[in-house]
């Protein structure tokens, strides 16, 4: 079961066609699990720059232009190929990883997510960093790397669950705001990140035992069938608020064999976590188990990456860091204004997410393939943020984001909606 799509609204009161704000003929095909469609659907990069309105602050000069712009991320294979076309001449760049390998994941998604942040604001500065899965560290330390490289807007496009309570909250986001500032200052972090894809592939709800100590899922069930994508390493990650204590173990559904077994931490005070992450075997499927160990049984969540779950739940599934207060989440529509079907949203119950709206996929020059997903989403909003902050030197963070909710195409239900949010990201008139 999915949130409820959004209906697309006529606006009334736009400017000339120019501003490409009515969303005709931008895309309208069926979306793969990670968001992908056929490129001969889409328009080409001068379309969607001219539908966001960007091709007027180009014509007036406002083009990025001493702007520095972070992308953090896991894949940058083969940047350096790039080079003065889809991404600017000159890159700087910092690995975070124990192995310093900025090009150790066999992906392009960063350097994808660099092109829709040159082609919107192409005179921006881009920074890429890159860290390891499950080391909040490293990338708490890409954060503060950013800020001390100049760079004025972040952008991050991979999600991590369990970094977070569920609700926005721990430890974690509270060192990334403190890392990002309060906003009230030019000096501090602008930051968007990606929705998330997760619509179906993530479970969250009260913990109940089906008569063997580990949890029902439905009546009668306690496992949750995983079917992997493809071949990229999946993660299994269980995250609430601090309570009681789980258990959380993968089966491999044709051996019967565990795969991989981790438990939160006993008395957390802070945050439930743990995480399991494996290889998956070329056409084998497993089975997700949660077990109660100790404390009061309560709410926890269930998401993974490159991977579907059997079961799911709608609504609240924006994860970190979009979840958080102090980052902006975007979510993906498509070129009606309908909310993508993948798209995170909901209330994750203290604020409702996800912020802004992009629409998605995008054609891109590095591959044939166009580029999709909400990660596709982010880097359109850190760019228009750029093409703000040339114009405006002097706006601080919560300047910038207060213009961009102001400005938003309004999506569905009037006002703020945990659907599309504010709505579709469009450059203010100045």
């Amino acid at each position: 079961m999915r949130c409820a799509v959004a209906q697309f609204l006529a606006v009334g009161g736009l400017a000339a066609p120019a501003t490409a704000l009515l969303l005709t003929s931008v895309f309208t095909g069926p979306v793969s699990a990670g968001g992908a469609a056929a490129a001969h659907s889409l328009p080409d990069q001068a379309a969607y720059v001219t539908r966001l309105g960007a091709n007027r602050w180009h014509a007036a000069g406002y083009r990025g232009r001493g702007v520095k712009v972070a992308v953090l991320d896991t894949g940058f294979r083969g940047w350096h190929d790039h080079l003065g076309h889809a991404l600017p001449e000159h890159v700087v760049t910092r690995s975070f990883r124990r192995d310093g390998n900025l090009e150790y994941r066999d992906s392009q998604h960063g350097i994808l997510c660099g092109e829709v942040i040159h082609s919107i604001a192409p005179d921006t500065d881009l920074l890429f960093a890159n860290w390891e899965p499950g080391h909040e560290d490293q990338f708490l330390a890409a954060v503060k790397w950013a800020k001390e490289q100049g760079a004025r807007v972040v952008s991050v496009s991979v999600i991590a669950p369990s970094w977070s309570d569920g609700q926005g909250g721990g430890a974690i986001h509270r060192a990334l705001t403190d890392l990002l500032g309060r906003g009230d200052k030019p000096a501090d972090l602008l930051c968007f990140a990606s929705a998330g894809n997760t619509t179906d592939r993530h479970w969250a709800g009260r913990f109940r035992d089906g008569g063997d100590g580990w949890h029902a899922w439905a009546v009668g069930v306690t496992d949750n069938g995983l079917r992997p994508w493809e071949e990229d390493e999946v993660a299994v990650e269980l995250y609430g608020r601090a309570g009681g204590s789980y258990e959380l173990v993968v089966l491999d559904t044709a051996t019967g064999l565990e795969v991989g077994r981790a438990a939160t931490a006993p008395g957390a005070k802070d945050r439930l976590s743990a995480a399991v992450r494996f290889p998956p075997t070329a056409g084998h499927s497993y089975r997700v188990r949660v077990r109660h160990t100790g404390g009061t049984a309560g709410d926890f969540h269930v998401t993974t990456t490159f991977a579907s779950l059997d079961r799911t739940t709608p609504g609240a599934n924006v994860c970190f860091p979009a979840d958080g207060s102090e980052v902006v989440a975007v979510g993906a529509v498509d070129g009606t204004g309908h909310r993508q079907p993948y798209s995170a949203c909901g209330t994750n119950i203290r604020i409702t997410k996800p912020d802004l709206a992009a629409v998605v996929p995008v054609a891109t020059s590095i591959r044939t393939r166009p580029f999709g997903g909400t990660s596709a989403a982010a880097p359109q909003a850190a760019a228009i943020a750029a093409l703000c902050l040339s114009r405006h030197p002097d706006w601080t963070p919560a300047r910038v984001g207060a213009s961009l909710r102001a400005t938003a195409v309004d999506l569905g239900t009037p006002g703020p909606d945990p659907e599309t949010g504010y709505g579709l990201i469009r450059l203010p008139t100045e």
